[in-house]
Order: C-alpha cells, then structure tokens, then sequence
C-alpha cells in the first residue's frame, strides 16, 4: 500500500500546491536510458578526439616552451660570444690606440730632436758667419790703416809715393804686427 502512495503521489500532481522535481516513471527511464547511451556513443566518437586534441595542444604548447628555453640558450650563447668579441675589440683598440701614442710620442722626439740638431748647426753658422765677418772687419780696417798710413806719408813726405809697392810694404809690417799679438 505504501508502493502505491508513493506512485500516487509522484503522479499525482502537486502536493501542497508544489510540483515534485522528480517524477518517477517510463519517462524517467527512457531519459536514463538515452543519456546513457549518449554517454557512450560520445565517449566512443567524441571525448576520444578531445582527448587527442588536449594531449596535441599540451604537447605543442610543450614543445613551444621547449623551444623557447632552446633559442633563449642560443641567445645567452650568442650575447656571451658578442660581449667577449666586444672585449676583444675594446682591448684591441686601447692596444692600437697606446701604439698609435708610443708612435707620435716617439715622432715628437723626433721632430725635437732634429729641430735641436737643425738650430745647432744653424747657431754654428752664425758663429762662422760672424767670424767671417769679423775677418773681413779685420781685413778691411787693415787696407784703412794702410791707407791711412800711405796719406799721412805722402802728407808727411809732400810726395807721391808708389801705393802699390807700399801697400805690399806695409801689408807685411801689419802682418808681423798682428802676429806679434796685436789686438783686433
């Protein structure tokens, strides 16, 4: 009697003026039933694929990452090699740059030294230019002296006198003078 108030009472309406939210019968079943088989035939066809599909996208999401850790590796090698390259050139321009200095450095001394050398042998040829000179002053202020010598002897003598035999007298007497340590 129970099995039938409860059979009753699923079908037969609402109670207390609710509706069940279940009702028990060949509906019920044949729902069951279908979405059992739905189950199946989806698990078969379906969840099979997805399953597939979500192993090929974890995979290739995998293999993405992998790759990416791959060409970050090749790039720090790459960076680490263009830094010691880098260094290498930095060391080979502070090299050329301290040879390109040593150079001019050594250029510079050059440059003086021949600079030196040159106004050493222009102050040379001063000196003998100016002992040049003062030979020539000596020579000239002799032929003067000599000249006046013959003028004060023809004055003195109220003559004429042969200049050119007396020139040649008197020459040798200013030179035994001048030998004899006459001072100029």
């Amino acid at each position: 009697m129970e099995q039938e108030e409860l059979t009753t009472a699923a079908h037969a309406g609402p109670v207390n003026g609710v509706e069940p939210l279940i009702h028990f019968g060949p509906t019920l079943l044949m729902n069951l039933v279908t979405l059992i088989v739905l189950f199946l035939i989806l698990k078969k066809f379906f969840f099979e694929k997805v399953r597939n599909f979500i192993k090929a996208r974890e995979q290739s999401v995998q293999d993405t990452f992998d790759n990416a850790a791959h060409v970050n590796k090749l790039a720090d090698e790459k960076l680490q090699e263009y830094n010691g390259q880098l260094a290498e050139i930095d060391a080979k321009s502070r090299e050329a740059i301290k040879e390109s200095k040593q150079r001019a450095d050594a250029r510079a001394q050059e440059i003086f030294d021949d600079a030196n050398r040159r106004a050493s042998e222009m102050i040379l040829q001063a000196e003998r230019e100016i002992e040049r000179e003062k030979l020539k002053a000596v020579d000239d202020m002799r032929d003067q002296i000599a000249s006046l010598a013959i003028y004060a002897a023809e004055r003195i003598l109220e003559k004429e006198l042969d200049s050119s035999r007396h020139m040649a007298i008197i020459d040798s007497i200013i030179e035994q003078a001048g030998n004899s340590g006459w001072k100029h």
